[in-house]
């Protein structure tokens, strides 16, 4: 699916609806923005829930605690 959108002068633009549906998103949903080579990657926001659970599973060894990977991961989408 494709489409293009014009950037207004504040800098937005729209998603169109039927894109929203096609994924899901919902109205007041956090999205993440990512640049990668010359573009713009739009996503849903990473649920820290599912992040917590997966990295509760018993016996399994890790070497961060779960309040520095969360730091690292919203570091990681800061554009300097």
């Amino acid at each position: 699916m494709i489409t293009k959108r014009s950037i207004s002068e504040k800098g937005q633009i729209v998603i169109p609806k039927d894109m929203r549906t096609y994924l899901n998103w919902k109205n007041k949903e956090n999205i993440t923005l990512e640049i990668k080579d010359n573009s713009v990657i739009i996503k849903k926001e990473e649920n820290e829930k599912f992040l917590e659970d997966f990295l509760n599973v018993p016996k399994i060894k890790r070497k961060s605690s779960w309040k520095k990977i969360k730091e690292d991961l919203e570091n990681r989408h800061e554009i300097h």
